[in-house]
């Protein structure tokens, strides 16, 4: 009998809610049955697992269109994204995934005028998405919202603009991105390769390449070093974005699933990004499609470029 394949494993957490964890024996949750659900929506295999797990995610959507991470925390809507990606190519849940586009569109961190002598080097005024309401914005949930609206057909809308605007700003002068700060009190900071990829991917469809080239040269340097998987995952995706997969990539990704062997069954977050890495063909946007339907349940939210 063939080893179990990572859909296997993911396929085989859902549990009888319909929801999956993110490790074996662990309750249910949004985000983790967020990214399941890409991943099964994209193999096309199981349309009733699919079915039970967008019903789950439905029930943890809120009157106003999000989904956060846990009822009893409201305020961190970050799984709103991944709601709306693993609800693409759903009919059923169509309004419900609507119903999260909007309240997408409309949410937004908490900004404020650099002043004249702020320890920080980014520009705090520019509109992003943060990870709990009320907060600042940070490159992971921007980069985020910003795929999410892309695969949704809302490329152009103004959000996505600003969302874009923003992580240019965060980009290090000398390539890539970490959590969203460029300078503290003066130092440089360092790039995290998952940041940059989330950042890479977003970016894909909305600017030219050479205003990043120094950060797909920094991924491209640390490719041969990673191998846990949200790193080596989101390197891929934000390379293959810009149509530079490695040629190696089944053999890196077979590489850190070895790695469980010392260090542990990875989380289900962990190898659906894994799974996405190994079949994507130009990143994360080329696992979806955009019908005719979709660009018309979309289009009454569009709003031109400011």
């Amino acid at each position: 009998m063939p080893p179990p394949t990572i859909l296997d494993n993911i396929k085989n957490l859902q549990l009888q809610s319909g929801g999956f964890p993110s490790h074996q024996g662990e309750s249910e949750r949004p985000d983790a049955t967020a990214w399941a659900l890409i991943v099964l929506s994209t193999s096309q295999t199981d349309s009733t697992a699919y079915d039970k797990g967008s019903a789950y995610l439905a029930s943890q959507q809120r009157s106003d269109g999000r989904i956060s991470i846990d009822r009893n925390f409201p305020t961190a809507s970050w799984p709103t994204a991944l709601a709306i990606m693993a609800w693409h190519d759903s009919l059923r849940f169509q309004q419900a995934r609507e119903s999260s586009i909007e309240f997408l569109l409309g949410f937004s961190g908490r900004h404020f005028p650099k002043s004249e002598n702020s320890i920080i080097g980014h520009d705090p005024s520019i509109l992003g998405w943060p990870w709990i309401a009320d907060t600042h914005s940070w490159v992971i949930p921007t980069g985020l919202a910003m795929i999410a609206l892309q695969i949704a057909g809302l490329g152009q809308h103004t959000r996505v603009d600003q969302g874009a605007e923003m992580l240019i700003d965060r980009q290090l002068s000398h390539g890539g991105w970490n959590y969203g700060n460029t300078l503290a009190f003066g130092k440089t900071l360092h790039p995290l390769p998952e940041c940059t990829g989330v950042a890479l991917q977003a970016l894909s469809t909305k600017i030219h390449r050479s205003l990043i080239d120094k950060s797909l040269d920094y991924l491209l340097q640390q490719l041969p070093l990673l191998r846990t998987p949200i790193s080596l995952a989101w390197t891929i995706l934000g390379l293959s974005a810009w149509g530079l997969k490695p040629h190696n990539t089944n053999t890196l990704v077979g590489d850190s699933l070895d790695l469980q062997k010392r260090y542990g069954t990875y989380s289900l977050p962990s190898l659906a990004l894994l799974y996405c890495a190994s079949h994507t063909p130009q990143g994360l946007h080329s696992l979806f499609h955009t019908s005719h339907s979709q660009q018309t349940m979309v289009g009454s939210l569009a709003a031109p470029r400011s």
